[in-house]
């Protein structure tokens, strides 16, 4: 941030160009009412970069004016830079401050994410005797929707989805009436002139009167609710359903006819106290919960007061979140428990936006649905954070997060404009210029066609609204992601150049460039443990140790490659990789003789042996994988945690962390952890963890009858001690004199919070410097991020323009 002396003459002028999210969130209305409180004449507009002031006065208050400027900005408002250059005087010919009209230069600026309803707002839906008394789109400068209704920049209400509903003469009133909280607050509406809401029967009939309360729509919902019916509603940035979380029969219909089987159903409540009832609220959670951005955040759950058995089968947490809108405040007022509040969709689908296809493709499972006529810019999930080592952890990055602007660190400055596509799961992409990356909204699984289509969408969309055009395209190195295909195909069409960037090494440098490394840092150590990502030998990766800055890395370390038995049929058949590892440390004549009595041994004497050990013998559709994520489901599996198939990737893993004995894991022995060691593969001499001994612990304690909570602690513990140990032999120098002291921990698998605890603990005890994610997902939906960075690093090295100034 420039700042200026100011001359002692009795009155000056500047130009102020403000830059950073400045608009839509009141900065234009508070810098005039300062200008009107100092005395001073001038105007202030916005522009493609922000927002620009002209502005004359006295000395001392223009001194103040830039003080209180950048020291006291509107709540929502995030300055990057503040930057002033005197001008003539004749420059500004205003006797008075004035708001001016936009100019329509480049864009530079980014958008603010939807923040949930300000205090204000949600007192004024609830006083009866307040004009928008129960309005349920009422929202102010402070909060209410942006990305969501935003169709270009820069943010006018022309530009949004409530260009077609012109403002009634009290609004316009508010709306230029330069002490209202609403002046210049593009979005308001009132009853009178802005959007409605209305209650449709999916089956075609009439909504007859005695379904509803005598009060409105919104609380007919509650009434409907509370009967056990589903409802459909058009939220924020898309369709949800909703029903009674305590009602098992509403919870698992739903289940049934959204063909979601398994995953936790996220929860929505009217407040606090009503979440405290079910899950243990620490101070860090009740912030989030309550923050602008109001996420999801992952609670542990009190067992003793469950909702019903079909919000989170097989968790010991629950997903909760507070209203997102005026609507929900309405119709949540009167329900004193929480209800489901999940996509409107079916699994693996994007949610509807659009009110006659939410209709025809949410009929078969809502008996209700609320629609509105304010449309939806931008399709935009709910976003979910946990707090892990006392820390809030981005788990989903999207409403309330999406797409505030992420700093590249010292040395990007002069990167070229770069589009990363990101990955396959759990995707994201990433546009990156002028040192600053614009990391999208959570999109979804590019394998369901729709979702890709909706990928495709959103790129455009983005495009057109930052004006991005990429100097080349990063892609992830796999050949047979959708995303890498689209990459290629758009660099050919343009001609531009491609960058493919490795799976592991993308996630690595993500969680570089959010810890702020710049780019000329010596290598770090990587942890990153994930399901699979596509390794440069051509065989699968997943549990990979990397030395490693944003240009480059060298692999150091990685899990015991194990065949994946039918490919991604693994993924969904846990089992399969039991079988596969049982092969690969002892084979089934030594495992059928040592443990014949269990039944995971009669279990798999079952399968079709002879066609998976042709399949293994041969190689044939069996890929070597050194997936961490593949080891968690073949360890679940033998303890009796979602054996024969699991609904959702990753499922055996989270149910066995939540089995974990709490007692085991902090004061058992260590030598009763499971035993892992370190060997050599043959061909390569690289370092790997060997489960041999892990295998033959947890295989004895099913012997023993050992509980499943006690032998899961143990395999964490077990698996944490041989990363750590994994760290220490990676970390030092050939002769053994130095080491690398900073150690990245990145990849979903450690979204789990019992393996990460263990290991950052353990590492930082060690002295080593532990970074890990805050703001970027750990697991797919961050690597966008990190293939920009490396992207941009790899340009600047091959045009020589990496500064040697950080420091």
């Amino acid at each position: 941030m420039e700042t200026v002396t100011l001359r002692s003459s009795n009155e000056q002028a500047f130009t102020i160009q403000v830059s950073g999210l400045v608009q839509g969130v009141g900065f234009r209305p508070r810098v005039w009412q300062l200008a009107r409180r100092l005395d001073l004449r001038g105007r202030v507009s916005n522009n493609g970069k922000g927002v620009q002031i002209l502005v004359a006065g006295e000395e001392e208050n223009l001194r103040q004016f830039i003080h209180e400027l950048t020291h006291n900005p509107p709540p929502l408002a995030k300055i990057a830079e503040i930057f002033t250059r005197g001008i003539s005087l004749c420059e500004v010919p205003e006797d008075t401050f004035v708001i001016a009209g936009t100019d329509k230069s480049p864009v530079q600026t980014g958008i603010v994410p939807d923040a949930a309803p300000c205090p204000e707002c949600v007192k004024e839906i609830f006083d009866p005797f307040a004009r928008r008394y129960r309005y349920p789109f009422t929202n102010c400068t402070h909060c209410g929707p942006r990305l969501t209704i935003q169709e270009g920049i820069p943010y006018d209400r022309p530009s949004t989805t409530l260009k077609d509903f012109p403002l009634c003469e009290a609004c316009l009133k508010e709306y230029q009436d330069p002490q209202n909280r609403r002046f210049h607050a593009q979005p308001i509406a009132c009853h009178a002139c802005g959007p409605k809401v209305w209650i449709e029967r999916l089956d075609g009939k009439p909504v007859t009167v005695h379904s509803y309360t005598m009060l409105d729509e919104a609380d007919a919902v509650c009434s409907l609710l509370q009967k056990g019916h589903i409802v459909a509603i058009k939220g924020l940035g898309g369709f949800q359903l909703a029903c009674d979380a305590t009602r098992e029969d509403a919870v698992s219909r739903l289940r049934a006819l959204k063909h979601r089987e398994g995953k936790p159903l996220a929860l929505m409540a009217r407040d606090l106290e009503v979440i405290r009832r079910y899950c243990a609220v620490g101070e860090r959670e009740a912030e989030l919960l309550q923050s602008q951005a109001a996420p999801i955040v992952i609670l542990k759950r009190h067992p003793e007061r469950a909702l019903a058995p079909s919000v989170a089968p097989g968790m010991s947490t629950y997903g909760c979140m507070l209203a997102s809108s005026p609507l929900h405040h309405l119709i949540l007022h009167r329900m004193a428990q929480p209800i489901v509040l999940t996509s409107g969709n079916h699994a693996g689908e994007p949610q509807w936006i659009d009110n006659d296809q939410a209709k025809v493709h949410l009929n078969n499972i809502a008996e209700f649905v609320v629609l509105h006529n304010r449309g939806i810019a931008q399709r935009v999930d709910d976003s979910v954070v946990k707090v892990m080592d006392q820390v809030p952890r981005v788990l989903r990055r999207s409403r309330g997060f999406a797409p505030i602007p992420i700093g590249f660190p010292q040395g990007f400055e002069h990167s070229p404009a770069i589009l990363a596509m990101g990955g396959e799961l759990k995707n994201t992409f990433c546009f990156l210029k002028d040192g600053q990356a614009l990391l999208s909204h959570h999109i979804g699984d590019l394998e369901d066609s729709l979702t890709y289509a909706d990928y495709q969408r959103a790129i455009s969309h983005y495009q057109h609204l930052f004006e991005h055009k990429p100097d080349c395209i990063a892609v992830d190195l796999h050949p047979e992601y959708l995303s890498s295909k689209l990459g290629r195909a758009q660099a050919n069409f343009g001609h531009l150049p491609v960058f493919d960037i490795q799976h592991h090494h993308a996630h690595l440098a993500a969680c570089l460039v959010e810890n702020g490394i710049c780019v000329t840092t010596a290598p770090v150590l990587g942890v990153v443990l994930d399901g699979l990502g596509y390794g440069e030998d051509d065989t699968m990766w997943g549990g990979e140790f990397l030395l490693a800055d944003y240009a480059g890395f060298t692999r150091v370390g990685t899990f015991k490659p194990v065949p994946m038995l039918g490919g991604t049929q693994a993924i969904k058949e846990p089992w399969r990789n039991t079988y596969a590892h049982v092969m690969a440390e002892m084979g089934w004549a030594e495992f059928a003789m040592n443990y014949s009595d269990l039944p995971l041994c009669n279990f798999l004497e079952k399968k079709p042996r002879v066609m998976l050990d042709r399949m293994l013998n041969h190689r044939i559709n069996s890929p070597l994988a050194s997936s961490c994520g593949r080891l968690f489901d073949a360890a679940a599996a033998a303890m009796g945690i979602c054996t024969e198939h699991v609904f959702y990737e990753g499922q055996a893993a989270m149910e066995m962390e939540a089995l974990v004995d709490e007692d085991t894991l902090h004061h058992e022995d260590e030598s009763l952890a499971y035993p892992f060691s370190i060997l050599r593969l043959k061909h390569s001499g690289l370092p790997y963890v060997e489960p041999l001994g892990m295998w033959q612990a947890l295989l004895g304690d099913l012997i023993l009858h050992t509980p499943v909570p006690v032998m899961a602690a143990r395999f964490h513990k077990g698996l944490a001690n041989v990363i750590c140990q994994m760290v220490t032999q990676g970390s030092q120098s050939p002769d053994g004199h130095d080491r690398h002291q900073t150690v990245v921990l990145s990849g979903g698998v450690f979204q789990n919070q019992v393996l990460f605890e263990l290991v950052k603990g353990k590492l930082t005890a060690e002295g080593f410097n532990v970074l890990s994610h805050k703001q970027v997902p750990m697991n797919d939906g961050g690597i966008a991020l990190g293939q920009a960075a490396i992207a941009a690093a790899r340009s600047l090295q091959e045009t020589n323009e990496v500064r040697s100034t950080c420091v």
